[in-house]
């Protein structure tokens, strides 16, 4: 990836942490959109896209996706509804040609053992951010011009918030890349239980938290923890020896806590507990460590794969990410003066992890 483009991803992945702390310098608008979509779909999306093309290179495909994606972001925040559903329905075509380049249109290779868990959740990452375009579409319509499903979770911001699963899958498409071939059934068999437990496990968490069944959720967010759990379990186990490996176990780790973070809030929202700071905390923390902690760690080696090792001791680097990720990030959501010093330091660690330079190069994908 050139230094370019890297530059490109590290700017739009800075401007949307800062529009997370906008409601400190701007009143009266809501800025989590456009903080959600700069990260999952402006730059997320282009990521998935582009090593989906593996081309090197931009092409007029991804330039045309990456700008439709920032138009669509700041139609969805200043409500030009229409415009967006154009919009989307363009993105859409565009993320459908990339996959039927790379994979053929029915998801067979999801029932087969001759595919890898990696393909797998390759695949499962291109077809939940197209699917995921085609539904922010539904619900557009049911909450601006039809109502045809009553739910108060029905909204567009629990819409937009799915944009993350396409890079959490991707994320795991890489760990799963950077894996020791399976050397006997149990380890075989565990990968694939892992890939249909996670990928089915987020979509029927998903149709629970829309009829607002709330023990089920709670079923189903332990299922998903102990699914993580299994993957970090796997990694530790078949995980390639290399630098990636220390920022991926970091990311996994990051995914664990987001598991155990969204488990908190289902327990606190059936206890009926009624303060809301709490609450807010739980789910602040949740949103942060999935957003800025695991999304983070999996597009970050997908832009830097052909350059590990990279001359960055990731010890520190790490540090500074948990540092960010677990007390400045949500810290500053409170206070301006912190989320300036954040951002700076956010700035920083996105260069560290996107320039620091390789002195040799490793295995194509």
């Amino acid at each position: 990836m050139s230094g370019r483009l890297r530059l490109t991803f590290m700017i739009i992945m800075t401007i949307a942490l800062s529009f997370g702390f906008m409601h400190h310098f701007i009143q009266g608008y809501n800025f989590e959109r456009l903080h959600i979509f700069l990260f999952n779909l402006c730059t997320g999306g282009t990521i998935i896209l582009y090593f989906t093309m593996d081309k090197g290179r931009m092409t007029k495909r991804l330039y045309l996706f990456l700008t439709l994606s920032f138009v669509y972001a700041f139609l969805a925040f200043f409500e030009y509804y229409a415009a967006a559903i154009a919009v989307s329905l363009v993105l859409f075509f565009i993320v459908e040609s990339v996959r039927n380049m790379k994979f053929d249109f029915f998801p067979k290779d999801f029932f087969t053992r001759k595919v890898t868990t990696a393909q797998k959740f390759h695949h499962a990452s291109l077809l939940c951010l197209s699917t995921g375009l085609l539904i922010s579409i539904i619900a557009i319509i049911n909450q601006e011009y039809y109502i045809f499903i009553q739910s108060e979770k029905l909204t567009l911001n629990t819409f937009f918030l799915g944009f993350s699963f396409p890079v959490s899958l991707i994320s795991l498409s890489v760990m799963f890349t950077t894996m020791h071939k399976a050397g006997s059934n149990f380890y075989r068999n565990l990968k694939v239980i892992c890939f249909w437990t996670i990928t089915m496990g987020v979509i029927i968490f998903f149709a629970f938290i829309l009829f607002e069944a709330i023990y089920l959720e709670l079923v189903i967010s332990l299922i998903l923890f102990f699914a993580v759990s299994c993957v970090l379990f796997l990694y530790i186990k078949l995980g390639i020896k290399e630098q990636q490996k220390a920022y991926l176990t970091s990311g996994i780790i990051f995914l664990l806590m987001t598991s155990i973070s969204g488990v908190a809030y289902i327990l606190i929202y059936a206890s009926g507990y009624t303060d809301p700071f709490y609450k807010d905390l739980t789910m602040l923390y949740h949103r942060t460590l999935a957003l800025y902690g695991w999304n983070i760690s999996g597009l970050a080696v997908i832009c830097r794969f052909r350059d590990f090792p990279i001359m960055l001791h990731s010890g520190p680097a790490i540090f500074l990410h948990w540092l960010i990720v677990g007390v400045l990030a949500p810290f500053s959501v409170f206070n301006p003066y912190a989320a300036l010093f954040t951002i700076a330091i956010y700035m920083l660690f996105l260069y560290a992890v996107f320039f620091s330079r390789g002195n040799y190069k490793v295995k194509d994908f």
